[in-house]
């Protein structure tokens, strides 16, 4: 005990107060954490896109249908004749004039997709040293040593 008291009060002179060592590692087991990985997933796709129409067909059918109207009955009536027909005749040549085959369009579509993967979070490691068992969480596997700072304690 008195030779304990001098090494130690030595080491404090001297300005060492702590000496490293090594322990014996007795387990050392990992710690698992799940952990989410988002990933984007896409895909090319054909799609159909309809044709736009010109709107030749309502102005040809608007100037039919205001023909034809000027055709029936006399002064106001033939006025709002004309009217009726130039709209009947404008909204039926839209109609007729309809569309053609359409452009084929790649399209990209993405999603994304999350997996999850296990992962080593860190070690639960049991070491003896000076015939005692301890116990600490690393965040590496120190193998079959470890070193250890010894603190004398006065």
């Amino acid at each position: 005990m008195k030779k304990s008291l001098v090494v130690m009060a030595a080491m404090a002179v001297v300005g060492i107060v702590h000496a490293d060592d090594f322990a014996r590692v007795v387990a050392s087991t990992p710690v698992m954490e799940q952990v989410a990985v988002p990933r984007q997933v896409c895909q090319q796709q054909e799609v159909q896109a309809p044709a736009s129409k010109s709107g030749l067909g309502a102005i040809l059918g608007g100037v039919a249908g205001a023909a034809l109207g000027n055709q029936v009955g006399r002064g106001g009536g033939r006025t709002v004749a004309t009217a009726v027909g130039a709209i009947g005749g404008a909204v039926l040549g839209n109609n007729i004039e309809g569309t053609g085959p359409g452009q084929v369009q790649t399209v990209q579509n993405c999603h994304t997709e999350t997996t999850y993967e296990n992962r080593i979070k860190g070690y639960d490691v049991r070491y003896d040293y000076a015939g005692r068992e301890y116990t600490v969480q690393m965040p590496y596997d120190p193998g079959s040593r470890l070193k250890v700072r010894v603190v004398p304690v006065i």
